[in-house]
């Protein structure tokens, strides 16, 4: 296991052991944990970015996309435990 440094302020550091003991961790564990949830956060969002890229490529390739009312009456349909079948996707501007 690796060790690295990090500098903060001493307000900070405060914060970060009083938001520890509430938390019941060491100031250590809680910056552990704080670290992994933002790399797990990115990663979401790269993750998120890479999907919307491959699907913008798919509509500018195809040119075919769902308009917003249809999808959101079909969310709405979904959300009120219909069984509805996704809407197509149809050339846009249609």
């Amino acid at each position: 296991m690796a060790t690295t440094t990090i500098r903060v302020d001493d307000e900070l550091k405060a914060r970060i052991a009083a938001a520890a003991e509430r938390a019941g961790k060491t100031a250590h564990a809680f910056i552990v944990d704080a670290v992994a949830q933002t790399v797990v956060q990115d990663e979401a969002d790269a993750e998120l970015d890479r999907i919307a890229e491959e699907r913008w490529a798919k509509l500018l390739t195809t040119g075919e996309t769902v308009p917003w009312d249809d999808v959101r009456a079909w969310i709405e349909a979904r959300s009120r435990g219909e069984r509805r079948r996704r809407p197509p996707a149809r050339k846009a501007g249609r």
